[in-house]
């Protein structure tokens, strides 16, 4: 398996251990892997999430994924090249979410 950047709604789904799928492909990837890795706005966008529902344990719980995770600056790069291919998808009539496009342009990351 390949190392691979979360996007907010996996890594939702990954925090709510709900989905038994979700669960054995995170078991796997672990087993491969030492760690998850996301991009800082994919935890911004998690961490509004749970302050807006006051939810502190998960709060809390989160931010403790987040200090044995790997998570990737969006430097200036990074977010001109997401801006770039959002404007082309846009123009081409796909639009996308703005923080997907910056999650997922780190090179460091091999996506699947």
């Amino acid at each position: 398996m390949h190392e691979a950047l979360l996007d907010t709604d996996i890594l939702s789904e990954v925090l709510k251990r709900k989905d038994r799928r979700v669960l054995d492909a995170v078991r796997k990837y672990l087993s491969e892997h030492e760690r998850l890795a996301f991009s800082a706005i994919t935890a911004y966008e998690i961490l509004r999430g749970l302050q807006a529902r006051s939810a502190e344990r998960q709060f809390a719980a989160f931010r403790k994924t987040i200090k044995s995770s790997m998570v990737i600056a969006a430097d200036l790069r990074i977010l001109m090249r997401a801006a770039q291919l959002w404007a082309d998808a846009r123009l081409a009539g796909h639009p996308h979410d703005d923080a997907d496009l910056a999650a997922t342009l780190d090179p460091r990351i091999a996506r699947l």
